[in-house]
């Protein structure tokens, strides 16, 4: 069990005023583009796109500017907040929709609005040519302006309110070609586990005003040190099923594979800037919950430490360029995941690794979308091979992310993944381990992914051509490139803690087993065992269409996902379908057989008597006679 630690400052907003009454365009602007490109019909169809990209745009320059002016503010005086106006009230309790404007929230504008814009850009050349952008744009803003929603709400039940729209945007976009089954059934996984997420923020919702009468931040963060250990260890697990959910962590993890099969742009805004960051952004946001409730912690640290490894696991057998990028999501969330159960010393590394993942994953994200462009759709690595020459832009963009998040010194991934290692390797030296070795096989799966892509022997067709993307593609690609060399030296350091501390507490200071250098030799040496051992098992050779009988029981596994989808039919799935085909049995023999047998009885009842009905009077005066005759002969052996 992790040590408790000292409780998050509680830090009471000031009322929006000049630029920060700008607050609510943030979401106002992709959320108008969303209802104008959705409703606005067919006539929007030639240039739908250029609103939807704009909305995005714009909603980046609103954020920028509400980032340079808190800046300029005192770092004791970076909270604002911005009241709308009144959902519900009952009773006492009532639900404000506010917007909550702090050091958090605006890193994660920028992310979602930045990154969010790039992908709209590209997006505008990926899908051309079909016939439903418009829409497509449409459910891009939607899902822009839930997450915006989502990381500005003031209050649990606003953000519940953004997780939802987070969870509709999501379904649209991954089942967006719904003509193929595979889309179809992919959008309905997602939607149905995360659903199961979602119970775990309503009941901690729930749970929350119970305890506290309130669901608002600034309630629940001034009193969560008064309230039980119990009590808040019940509301971190359930915020933590609900991180799970979303962020594709163990055991809920088995949706974001399948949700590859909606298109490129949609994996890179999910993957980097909005759905699976929302988890890891509820479990910080909550950090006044979580520092309280140290049992909670732990069980943070785990789901963490068991995801990272899973994901790296499958991403190392996977043929498919987008699961294995997939995989590497799931295992890079892990360890924002395992930061964010440290508390307040792993807090704000869990931000910064979740910024520098977001700047490098949607680079190789649209790096693969791009590749895909240019190979007619195939993402079969085992079909590409030596496109270094054929895509020189996508190769040489493409490999600055590839360099990031293996870790390489200098690069984004670099400085955010070795401060998760350091802290962790200082707080407990089996988590440590356990990221360490994640590293290592980031390295295996990354340099194997590069290999069996831009490097080896040609595999392709003879019918495919492979070429670049054009410009609107590659200038995305570009500046992501540059993001992810260059993200990291702008938040390392003790910045990014500072500009953190006043939302998620300053950290202890703590000294690592070994000195700080060290480690992060350790962590480049672990590395360069797996890329070597890549190079060995598929940079040496050419890589053969292997069949899946000849594959090891490792790598069968792996390519199974774990099996993750096995176990929950055999144990979820199978169970239930057997419990409603016998509740369904039960009902029809039991319940409605009971139910028909009343009727029944009181159908023969009323058989029996209608016999006495014959229609004649003289029957019925006759009846009545007997009957008076019966009453007098009683009232006269009663007065005897």
């Amino acid at each position: 069990m992790l040590v408790p630690m000292s409780a998050a400052p509680v830090v009471d907003p000031t009322s929006a005023h000049g630029a920060f009454t700008l607050l609510w365009l943030v979401i106002a602007l992709p959320a108008l583009g969303a209802v104008v490109l959705l409703l606005g019909g067919r006539r929007l169809d030639k240039f739908g796109h250029l609103i939807g990209t704009a909305m995005a745009v714009l909603s980046f320059v609103v954020s920028l500017i509400l980032f340079i002016t808190l800046l300029g503010r005192d770092s004791a005086d970076r909270s604002v907040s911005q009241h709308l106006w009144t959902w519900f009230s009952a009773g006492h309790y009532k639900v404000e929709i506010s917007l909550l404007y702090d050091q958090l929230s605006a890193l994660f504008l920028l992310l979602i609005t930045g990154v969010g814009s790039l992908i709209h850009v590209y997006s505008i050349g990926y899908m051309e040519h079909d016939e439903r952008r418009r829409r497509f744009f449409g459910y891009l803003n939607l899902f822009v302006a839930a997450m915006l929603t989502l990381v500005l709400a003031g209050d649990y039940v606003g953000v519940f309110l953004g997780w939802e729209g987070v969870g509709l945007a999501s379904y649209l976009l991954i089942g967006f070609w719904q003509h193929k089954t595979s889309a179809a059934v992919a959008a309905k996984k997602a939607f149905i586990v995360n659903r199961v997420g979602d119970i775990g923020l309503s009941l901690g919702a729930g749970l929350m005003f119970v305890t506290f009468g309130s669901t608002a931040f600034t309630v629940v963060s001034a009193n969560a040190p008064h309230a039980s250990k119990a009590a808040l260890t019940a509301i971190g697990l359930l915020l933590l099923l609900a991180a799970c959910g979303k962020s594709a962590q163990f055991p809920l993890q088995s949706w974001l594979l399948d949700a590859m099969e909606g298109p490129t742009p949609v994996s890179a805004l999910i993957h980097a800037a909005t759905m699976v960051t929302a988890g890891v952004y509820l479990i910080v946001r909550s950090n006044f919950i979580f520092t309280n409730a140290p049992d909670a912690r732990t069980g943070v640290v785990i789901i963490g430490c068991i995801t990272l490894m899973w994901g790296a696991i499958i991403g190392c057998a996977k043929d498919d360029i987008k699961k294995t990028l997939a995989g590497s999501t799931m295992s890079q969330i892990g360890y924002m995941i395992l930061a964010s159960g440290l508390g307040v010393v792993g807090y704000a590394f869990a931000i910064f690794h979740l910024l520098t993942h977001g700047f490098f994953k949607a680079n190789m994200f649209l790096g693969a979308g791009s590749v895909m462009h240019g190979m007619d759709d195939d993402v079969d690595m085992r079909h590409y091979g030596a496109l270094r020459k054929a895509m020189p832009i996508t190769f040489a963009t493409f490999a600055m992310g590839y360099l990031a998040i293996i870790g390489f010194p200098g690069f984004s991934g670099f400085w955010s993944k070795d401060k998760i290692i350091e802290t962790a390797l200082t707080e407990n030296w089996v988590v440590g381990l356990c990221a360490l070795l994640g590293a290592g096989i980031t390295g295996f799966y990354m340099t194997r992914l590069m290999l069996m892509t831009y490097f080896t022997n040609k595999r392709w067709e003879k019918d495919v051509h492979p070429h670049e993307s054009p410009k609107v593609m590659t200038y995305p690609l570009i500046a992501l490139a540059a993001l992810s060399v260059l993200g990291g030296v702008l938040l390392a350091g003790n910045w990014i803690v500072d500009w953190l501390s006043p939302v998620v507490g300053v950290p202890h200071e703590s000294s690592p087993p070994i000195p700080s250098l060290a480690i992060s030799a350790l962590a480049v040496l672990v590395v360069a065992v797996g890329v070597a051992t890549a190079w060995l098992l598929v940079g040496a050779q050419e890589v053969p269409r292997v069949a899946p009988e000849k594959v090891s029981v490792f790598t069968r596994a792996a390519r199974a996902d774990l099996y993750g989808d096995a176990f929950n039919e055999e144990i979820l799935m199978r169970p239930g379908d057997r419990l409603i085909r016998d509740l369904d049995t039960f009902d029809r023999t039991a319940v409605d057989g009971f139910v028909n047998g009343i009727a029944t009885s009181l159908t023969a009842i009323a058989n029996r008597l209608r016999l006495a009905q014959t229609g004649y009077v003289r029957t019925y005066a006759l009846s009545m006679l007997g009957g008076a005759a019966i009453v007098v002969l009683a009232l006269l052996v009663v007065n005897l």
